[in-house]
């Protein structure tokens, strides 16, 4: 119960911080409307060249701000993939870690087949085409092996 709220917590707060994200983004996009708005009327009141010059200029201005936002965005994506991989990396460990856990009852139960078997792949290694397998796996190899 307390894992449910403790999560449910952390999600309230994460939707807190994305609208809060959103409304700065907003008011961002509105002041720069404004700002285009003004400029807007003010080329109006300009010659033609000098319509297309400051045009170009303010398309500059606003691919380079849209550059420098990317950069931002790739920067935080590289962050955001480095620590998914060592997220990757030590659930990696603990399933290896788990599967080692759950393997060693029964290697206990089975050395004496396994001693039985590795003394006699150990003579059998010496063989050109034999095949090594588990007891366990056989009627699946003869299938296989028919097929």
């Amino acid at each position: 119960l307390r894992l449910l709220e403790a999560q449910l917590q952390d999600q309230r707060r994460e939707h807190e911080e994305e609208v809060e994200a959103l409304k700065n983004q907003v008011d961002a996009m509105k002041e720069e409307m404004e700002r285009q708005q003004q400029a807007f009327l003010q080329t109006l009141q300009l010659s033609p060249e000098v319509q297309v010059e400051f045009g170009l200029q303010q398309e500059i201005t606003r691919l380079t701000n849209e550059n420098l936002d990317l950069k931002e965005l790739l920067e935080k994506l590289e962050k955001n993939e480095k620590k998914l991989k060592k997220q990757l990396k030590i659930y990696m460990k603990t399933v290896q870690d788990f599967e080692a856990s759950q393997t060693v009852v029964p290697v206990e139960r089975t050395r004496q087949k396994r001693t039985m078997q590795v003394a006699v792949q150990r003579k059998e290694k010496d063989f050109q085409g034999m095949l090594e397998y588990y007891k366990e796996d056989e009627p699946l190899l003869i299938r296989n092996l028919i097929t």
